[in-house]
């Protein structure tokens, strides 16, 4: 099934060939919703001067040549050169059942491609803040889009669990020993083991000597060093799968893809970058410097492969990424879910790989850019101390102000029904306030906004599938056996079932383009859409059987839609609220 632009198109491109010829094949006429009817297509004004005709008498031929069948009721220039077309009735509705009984809902399952998506990248023995947010958000409503699209999504958590302050870490856990309280507070509180360690670093010389020690060991492949190290990445991945579950993320224990699983890669692909002639050594580092990228005074910005003590840097690690999610995971395409400010990095990593060979052109890489959270002061939130603010904090918040709302709005329903309520609508505006804006954009936090049931809102589009749902319950109906046939009479169904068949092209949208917010917007609009239609078009109350029947079914592929559409974001729908 096809959106309603989607299936117009074919048949203004064979109106312009009837009208002009051959020579205007492949012309890209403009379609869009208008005001004034269904689709608006301009395609005139780029025509006429190159036929040498006026622009409403190009108008005039594409209508009076257009030949959609029972796809259009009518069809009219307008203004300089438009032509207004209006799908007809019985076509809108007949394509709405299909979607009604589609498992689909209309949303094509595409050529399937590999695509590794690098997000939430959390570090060991650190607390997740308020940084991790959407990246870890972002990237997983993309894994789930794509997967349903019928891509091989491989997700890959690039956890930060190597380099210097492991020595620190490690050395500290064999002093408290592993199986102590001391030890266990990496599991619910890890900033207070981490912190620790940072003090013993900081005020004893001792402790440090042995913790820079401790990192040559681990660097090395010391069997004691790495178990320990093992020991303390196992503590931190109860507190990950903790985040994650409250989040309701899809990332598991088989995501991790941390710095440490390249460690092995890292000198050969230095010792592979110098002999290519691509990467140079630099007052005793090894660097890439590649044209275009300058920065002050236009002075070469480098790449830094392995630093003038020996270590390797970010760099090495992230052109290892690009080389193993290419020639090991066979990606077609990858994406990084990374903050805006890697842009410059991640550019080079891109186009050191590629002069490398690691990244060819076949496979699209790409930055999707994450802006940041904001507090009121439009500031990175942070906490009055000037750290940054604790994730888990922040979700016990948002189902903390959820819950008052709940406990308000519906004290007869019992006490786990509210908890339960109150966690699916605090998680879910937090997620669909990050997701409705361009990932690209800050914004500020926000709770009350975020958890007010008017506006474009979580909360606001899980009330319209409980509203549905209260329907269906009322009515003693299961909407999932709900296809009985549509007949489109008022402006409100029409508007509904317009808005329903668009679905399947914002989702691939979506996928194409790494912009979840579209869907947030799409799913905002239908909502408006059914409250509209619910005013305008009483359901249960309709004047005869047939209308009710067919008023259900529109109810019923609403539900559906905001349902799919939703989980896609990953945000849950209460059934009740």
């Amino acid at each position: 099934m096809v959106a309603p632009i989607d299936a117009l198109t074919p048949a203004v491109q064979s109106a312009l060939v009837a009208a002009f010829g051959e020579e205007v094949r492949g012309a890209d006429p403009v379609l869009r919703p208008s005001q004034f009817a269904d689709v608006q297509v301009n395609a005139a004004m780029a025509l006429a001067k190159k036929l040498g005709r006026k622009p409403r008498d190009v108008a005039q031929a594409i209508v009076d040549h257009l030949d959609a069948g029972e796809l259009v009721s009518a069809a009219e220039v307008a203004g300089p050169g438009f032509v207004n077309i209006t799908f007809a009735d019985g076509w809108l509705a007949e394509q709405a059942l299909a979607a009604q009984t589609d498992p689909r809902l209309g949303v094509a399952t595409q050529q399937r491609q590999v695509i590794p998506i690098d997000y939430s990248a959390p570090n060991v023995a650190k607390e997740m803040h308020v940084g991790h947010l959407r990246t870890t958000i972002i990237g997983d409503a993309l894994a789930r889009t794509l997967e349903h699209l019928g891509h091989h999504v491989i997700r890959q958590n690039h956890v930060g669990d190597w380099g210097t302050p492991f020595g620190m870490l490690v050395e500290h856990l064999l002093e408290v020993g592993e199986d102590s309280d001391e030890a266990r507070v990496v599991q619910t509180d890890p900033n207070a083991f981490y912190q620790a360690a940072r003090q013993k670093f900081d005020s004893s010389e001792d402790f440090a000597t042995r913790a820079r020690a401790r990192v040559v060991k681990l660097q090395a492949g010391d069997p004691e060093t790495l178990r320990l190290w093992g020991a303390l990445y196992d503590l931190s991945k109860t507190y990950f799968n903790k985040v994650y579950s409250t989040l309701g993320v899809t990332l598991t224990d088989a995501d991790l893809a941390g710095e440490s699983t390249y460690n092995d890669d890292l000198a050969g692909i230095c010792k592979d970058l110098e002999a290519k002639g691509i990467a140079t050594h630099d007052e005793g580092a090894l660097v890439v410097f590649l044209p275009g990228f300058t920065g002050r005074e236009d002075k070469p910005v480098p790449l830094f492969i392995r630093k003038s003590d020996g270590g390797y840097g970010y760099g090495t690690t992230d052109v290892a990424t690009v080389k193993h999610r290419v020639e090991d995971l066979h990606a077609d395409r990858i994406l990084y879910v990374i903050g805006v400010t890697q842009s410059l990095h991640l550019q080079m990593v891109y186009e050191t790989a590629r002069r490398a060979g690691y990244l060819p052109e076949r496979v699209e890489v790409e930055h999707v850019k994450i802006g940041s959270v904001l507090g009121e002061d439009r500031k990175i939130l942070k906490t009055r101390s000037g750290a940054p603010l604790r994730l888990m904090h922040l979700l016990d918040e948002a189902v903390q102000h959820a819950r008052a709302y709940i406990d308000g709005a519906r004290p007869e329903l019992p006490e786990d029904e509210r908890a339960e309520i109150a966690r699916m609508v605090g998680i879910g505006a937090v997620k669909y306030a990050d997701l409705s804006v361009s990932h690209d954009s800050d914004y500020v936090f926000d709770l009350d906004r975020m958890l007010a049931l008017t506006g474009n809102t979580g909360p606001y589009l899980q009330y319209a599938t409980a509203r549905i749902r209260s329907i269906f319950r009322t009515a003693g109906i299961d909407p999932e056996q709900q296809d009985a046939p549509i007949v489109l009479t008022e402006p409100g169904e029409r508007e509904l079932a317009l808005t329903l068949l668009d679905f399947g092209g914002v989702v691939a949208q979506v996928g194409q383009l790494s912009e979840p917010h579209r869907l947030c917007t799409y799913l905002f609009e239908l909502a408006q859409a059914f409250s509209s239609f619910y005013e305008q078009c009483p359901v249960l109350k309709a004047d005869d059987e047939q209308t009710r029947q067919s008023r259900l079914t529109l109810c019923a592929l609403t539900l559906r839609t905001l349902v799919q559409g939703l989980d896609l974001l990953g945000v849950e729908t209460p059934e009740r609220m």
